[in-house]
């Protein structure tokens, strides 16, 4: 099998095992339950977020639209700051709680976050954007999310300008969002943070996807390695670690790190899921 294919042939089995062990849901921070329709968006197009959230109400019914436009409109007319916050927590904890859908919970997290104006809401809204880009795999949504969580991290870092979790959010935007045809200006300020404090798993985590996704698998595979060794139970770094093995050709360490995954995994279908690719890996050798 070819690189390509097993990129797609690997990410499609992390995505999935994810979806079923991690149990993502609207509530939790890395929430995409009931979104909008990802594959609307070409690799080549643009995500606009008037149109993403018109695009979401589209999915409710016609009386949770109207209580959605009525505080909309409440946000328009209102001239004081905390009235403008208050209307922006509600549209949040609407879209989050009742109508579960993940972008605009997280869109009116972070404009009332741009309100507050504080380091701990702007990076709690930041980091909303960047766990899901992590796991993202439509290009346009990517550059979303990055944009927004490049958007308030610059926000924090002008606020708190030695924040190391800051700088490697900001840098996880420009590695795995789209957003600039310099990578490397994300990636040395990660590199700097990871070289400095080694036990930095953040760092390690997002430089371990950014050598993924430009094909850098040796490097990804050091990064992984890092992570799991500090952390034996990591289950995100252990699939990675082994999509990059698949992905590099080498079938018995691909094998090896499938079958740690699918001993800790109790969904039955992710873990068939597991076992068929380790069963085509396994085919492909003899």
């Amino acid at each position: 099998m070819k690189n390509k294919q097993l990129i797609v042939v690997g990410g499609g089995l992390l995505l999935f095992v994810a979806l079923f062990f991690f149990g993502k849901t609207v509530a939790s921070k890395n929430n995409k339950t009931n979104t909008p329709d990802h594959n609307d968006h070409s690799e080549a197009s643009v995500i606009n977020t008037p149109d993403l959230l018109k695009k979401a109400k589209e999915r409710l019914s016609a009386t949770q639209v109207q209580y959605l436009n009525a505080l909309e409109n409440s946000v328009v007319r209102g001239d004081v700051k905390e009235q403008q916050l208050h209307v922006f927590h509600q549209l949040a904890r609407y879209w989050k709680d009742s109508a579960k859908v993940f972008e605009p919970y997280a869109y009116y997290t972070a404009e009332a976050a741009k309100l507050d104006n504080s380091e701990k809401s702007l990076t709690f809204a930041a980091q909303l954007f960047i766990d899901n880009l992590f796991d993202e795999g439509n290009p346009a949504m990517q550059t979303w999310l990055a944009n927004n969580g490049k958007d308030l991290l610059e926000k924090a870092l002008i606020i708190n300008p030695t924040n190391d979790s800051s700088k490697i959010g900001l840098g996880a935007c420009f590695i795995l969002g789209n957003i600039s045809d310099q990578p490397m200006q994300g990636i040395l300020p990660v590199k700097a943070i990871a070289d400095k404090n080694p036990n930095n798993l953040y760092a390690q985590w997002v430089l371990g996807l950014g050598g993924k996704k430009s094909g850098q698998l040796d490097k990804a595979v050091e990064r992984f390695s890092i992570i799991i060794k500090k952390e034996p139970n990591n289950m995100g770094a252990i699939l990675h670690l082994a999509e990059c093995f698949d992905m590099k050709g080498d079938k018995k360490e691909a094998i090896k790190w499938y079958e740690i995954v699918k001993n800790f995994i109790p969904n039955p279908e992710a873990k068939k899921e597991i076992q068929e690719r380790i069963n085509l890996l396994n085919s492909s050798t003899k």
